[in-house]
C-alpha cells in the first residue's frame, strides 16, 4: 500500500507544471473592482498576428523565457480584466522576468484563429485563451488554456497565481 501511495504522489508531483517553484508576486488589491479604470484595450485589430508571434518566438529563443500568447479581443471584458491585472505594477515586471509576452486579436472568434491551430487548439473554448509556449513552440498548457476565459470570477491574486504555475526560473537566480 505503502508503494502504491509513494508512486501516486510521485506521478502527481511530475503532472506538475516544471516551474512550479517559482513564486508568484503578491498582487495589492484584493477585489476586481479596484481595478485601474479604465480597463485596457489591448488587442490590435490592425496588428500583424503572425509577425508579432514570430518576433516574441525569437525573443524567447534569446532569452530562454517561454511565449505567453493572449488571444481575445477588446470587446471581452474577461480579456481586459486579464489585461489590468497583467499591467498592474507588482504583476508586470514579473511578467517580463519570466515569459516573451504577445497579445493577439481573434476578433469575434473569426480572425487569427490559425494562431492557436498550430498549437493544437482547433476551437477557442473562450477568451481570453492564454497559451504558455516553449521556445522550442511546445504548447505547455494546452489543457487549460482557457481557465481564465472567466477572468471576473476570478481574484487578481488566483489569476496571477494561475500565470506563475506557467513561468520558467529567471536565469541566474
Amino acid at each position: 500500500m505503502r508503494r502504491i501511495a509513494l508512486a501516486a504522489a510521485i506521478a502527481l508531483l511530475a503532472a506538475l507544471p516544471v516551474s512550479a517553484q517559482v513564486a508568484p508576486p503578491k498582487v495589492g488589491i484584493a477585489d476586481l473592482k479596484d481595478l485601474p479604470q479604465p480597463l485596457p484595450l489591448p488587442y490590435d485589430e490592425e496588428a500583424d498576428a503572425d509577425k508579432d508571434l514570430a518576433a516574441a518566438m525569437a525573443r524567447a529563443k534569446a532569452s530562454g523565457k517561454r511565449v505567453l500568447v493572449d488571444l481575445g479581443g477588446d470587446w471581452c471584458p474577461d480579456c481586459r480584466i486579464l489585461a489590468a491585472v497583467m499591467d498592474l505594477p507588482e504583476v508586470k515586471p514579473f511578467l517580463a522576468a519570466h515569459f516573451e509576452k504577445v497579445v493577439i486579436d481573434v476578433g469575434r472568434f473569426n480572425k487569427n484563429l490559425h494562431i492557436p491551430q498550430g498549437f493544437g487548439i482547433e476551437k477557442l473554448r473562450g477568451v481570453p485563451t492564454v497559451l504558455v509556449v516553449e521556445p522550442d513552440g511546445t504548447l505547455v498548457n494546452k489543457t487549460d488554456s482557457a481557465e481564465l476565459a472567466d477572468a471576473r470570477s476570478k481574484t487578481p491574486q488566483a489569476m496571477v497565481d494561475w500565470l506563475a504555475r506557467y513561468a520558467k526560473p529567471v536565469k541566474g537566480s
